[in-house]
């Protein structure tokens, strides 16, 4: 009969040295995994077993049929066990497993281990790691319960096949022996070769690698080797470093044949009670001098609303960044310096920040500082009219060597009250006023290109809404049901103020007095169509009286096809000059603007946003994304067409007249699954200057245990003359080992 009982005092020595050893060796494919939690002596140990039988002449108890011992979360189970009282050593046969308080399991045939868990041998194990680790091994031995010494090892995270269980696994490591340190988990491979699918592709004469199950260990990392035409020949080998149990670091040193380099790469993190420090930085010789780069972040809590933080961002030159293959290829680097804070219906931000231009294009002393900033918001309850009021304010100072220098101090207030009328009617009424007060230099120069060098100014803009849209529905039975939406918004404000030329149309300064910092990128779409102010931000202010019409309408097929519209048109009873000429807001009438969306089935949608000349109805600006295919087979397409670049306004004197030059692009891509594979390629080309901007492809095989990724990236345009570049990116990702990788340039 099989009954759970405490084990007599001589079976503790045998149950813990059964199984503590052979637990180990179930975390055999790592640096550092969680600590063994230590088996106290005087706890009981208990078992079941079909069968128990006492020899005390010879010492011997044995313990056969379905047998398990288990002490504390620590479980040892097989068909025979053995226990030898006068010399201390307990066996174990027949269908050993072993459960570790990890969850690692551990099969074997035979395991006999002796001086209370610290001396030992295994024969023919198989453990079962965490992150789908395998290892299997022909026999290990313990010594002093700190280094187990392993034999004719391998490990792998790959399924074996269902269908042909002999044929060979993605990848798994085979090494000749395998020293395993308890203490500090570290696993250190002696002749070790990386199969591939059976075949040998890597030698490796000494080879460590973490446990699965653990995050942090010292030790080298994968090297990264390859060849670029900036670099020619280069090998990087990263070393991680544990320095205790808040901070680490990755040291990478690299060295090159070409005539930039040797480089060095150093990354440091480190966590507070209250928050995380993470420092990146670089250097090397690139071009002939010495060069470098710095990226870190940081965020500290100060209570449970409160928290600050930084962001640095500095490099040398982008062709440091470029030739060096580091992240961040970008025009222009910010840093700032923030304090924030959460309240209820309330946010508050105090920050400071610069920026770097790193392209020829970006004059550095044109590049404005930002020293202080501050802004707060506010959105109240509903009050007893049923309205909601919030509130925006804000400071700032920016200073540029050459520019306008502003200081702005600015209110917005805003009080909305909806409503629903007795016929379905949606109202919605809104009361909402803007105001700034500035003091600027420089106002002659850019952005603003004003008429005097130096002025304080103020300006406000009161602005009363009311806005009604009537949904009507119709059910079509079997053709679905259909919405029909007419919107319509009246807009009452005094007329704004003029930020144009002194003469349209030609090179002279601006007659205003107010600096430009946040009004540049505008575009009239059916986005903003109904909004108040149709700059992006309060240095420029729409005002005038006038009324916004749209109609929207929506058919939702009983197939399941969509198809969803709206076009609309504004209307004012005067000009306003504050927009230039080709904005398409500038006259009593506003361009027309519509979107459309369509979507016959799972196989194909579209989505399109446009504007149209409302003398002519020449097409001004398009927006569109189409895709089409099944779920594994997708083909897209977009194009994207505006009649003037906006980027242009900020470096020229205005004119009244924006810049013709259209921006015309057409972009076509391909993503493609098929079962663990997936490819994608796309493709951008400037249709204004017949040349291709960028194109690229994918190649990704993934699964349980392996990650193969080749990609391939075609850049044409230039970055600081550099007449375009490719990069081609190999990798190849052993999970749980580390990932090996080439790039090209």
């Amino acid at each position: 009969m099989r009954r759970p009982t405490a084990a007599p005092a001589l079976l503790l020595g045998a149950a813990l040295a059964a199984v503590l050893p052979v637990a180990a060796q179930a975390q055999l494919s790592g640096l550092r995994s969680a600590k063994s939690t230590p088996v106290q002596r005087d706890q009981p140990v208990y078992y079941q077993a079909d069968q128990v039988e006492y020899d005390r002449d010879r010492g011997f108890v044995t313990l056969t049929g379905h047998v398990e011992i288990w002490q504390g979360d620590r479980v040892m189970r097989g068909d025979k066990v053995t226990y030898d009282r006068n010399t201390g050593v307990a066996a174990a046969s027949g269908h050993v497993v072993l459960l570790d308080p990890s969850g690692q399991v551990t099969f074997a045939d035979y395991a006999e281990l002796s001086e209370g868990m610290k001396n030992g041998i295994l024969t023919n194990i198989r453990g079962q790691l965490a992150e789908n680790g395998h290892l299997a091994a022909n026999g290990a031995r313990r010594t002093e319960a700190r280094v187990n010494e392993l034999s004719r090892v391998i490990y792998s995270t790959c399924d074996a096949c269902k269908t042909n269980p002999n044929f060979p696994l993605i990848w798994d490591i085979r090494a000749r022996s395998a020293v395993q340190d308890l203490e500090d988990k570290r696993i250190e491979y002696r002749d070790a070769v990386v199969d591939l699918f059976g075949v040998p592709v890597m030698y490796l004469p000494y080879f460590t690698h973490p446990d699965p199950s653990e995050k942090r260990a010292s030790g080298f990392l994968v090297p990264s080797l390859g060849y670029s035409k900036y670099l020619g020949a280069f090998l990087q080998v990263p070393y991680y470093w544990v320095i205790d149990g808040t901070t680490d670091a990755t040291i990478a040193p690299m060295i090159t044949s070409g005539s930039n380099g040797p480089g060095l790469g150093l990354q440091v993190r480190h966590a507070f009670n209250s928050g995380t420090v993470t420092i990146n930085t670089s250097m090397g010789y690139d071009e002939k001098s010495l060069a470098g780069d710095l990226f870190s972040t940081a965020q500290f809590a100060i209570d449970d609303e409160w928290r600050w933080g930084f962001n640095i961002q500095r490099a040398s030159s982008v062709n440091y960044m470029r030739d060096f293959h580091l992240p961040g290829l970008i025009d222009v680097l910010s840093s700032n310096l923030y304090l924030e804070g959460f309240g209820q219906g309330s946010y508050s931000r105090l920050d400071a920040s610069t920026y770097q231009g790193l392209v020829s294009s970006l004059d550095t002393a044109k590049i404005p500082v930002v020293l202080p900033r501050y802004e707060y918001s506010f959105v109240g309850e509903p009050d007893p009219l049923g309205g909601r009021f919030g509130l925006d304010a804000g400071a700032f100072n920016v200073l540029r060597q050459q520019g306008t220098n502003t200081q702005r101090a600015s209110l917005s207030m805003n009080w909305e009250r909806p409503a629903t009328g007795a016929l379905g009617d949606l109202w919605k009424l809104v009361l909402h006023v803007d105001s700034a007060a500035y003091n600027s230099t420089g106002i002659n120069q850019q952005p603003t290109w004003g008429q005097m060098t130096a002025a304080s100014s103020e300006q406000a803009m009161p602005t009363a809404a009311l806005e009604m849209r009537w949904p009507l529905m119709r059910d079509a039975g079997k053709a679905g049901s259909q919405i029909i939406e007419p919107i319509m918004q009246v807009i009452a404000a005094p007329q704004g103020s003029s930020y144009a030329p002194l003469n349209a149309g030609t090179s002279t300064y601006l007659r205003t007095l107010i600096p430009n910092e946040d009004s540049f990128d505008f575009n009239f779409t059916d986005a903003n169509l109904f909004a108040l102010n149709r700059f992006p931000g309060i240095d420029r202010l729409e005002g005038g009286m006038r009324a916004n019409v749209a109609l929207h309408s929506a058919w939702y097929f009983g197939d399941g096809q969509t198809l969803d519209g709206l076009i609309g048109e504004g209307f004012r009873s005067a000009p306003d000059l504050a927009f230039p000429v080709g904005s398409g807001l500038r006259g009593t009438r506003t361009d027309i603007v519509s979107h459309l969306d369509y979507t016959p089935n799972q196989f194909f949608d579209l989505t399109s946003r446009q504007r149209f000349s409302h003398q002519d109805f020449s097409l001004r600006f398009i927006d569109a994304l189409a895709t089409a295919g099944p779920s594994w087979l997708k083909f897209s397409t977009g194009y994207l067409y505006s009649d003037y670049n906006p980027y242009t306004y900020y470096d020229t004197v205005p004119t009244g007249v924006l810049n013709t030059a259209p921006r015309n692009e057409v972009t076509v891509g391909l993503n493609s699954t098929w079962g663990r594979w997936t490819i994608a390629t796309f493709a951008r080309r400037d249709m204004q200057l017949q040349k291709l901007v960028d194109t690229g492809a994918t190649l990704t095989y993934e699964d349980e245990c392996f990650i193969f990724g080749l990609n391939y990236f075609r850049r044409y345009t230039s970055i600081n003359f550099d007449n375009g570049a490719s990069m081609l990116l190999f990798q190849v990702t052993l999970k749980t080992v580390g990932t090996f990788g080439f790039t090209g340039l």
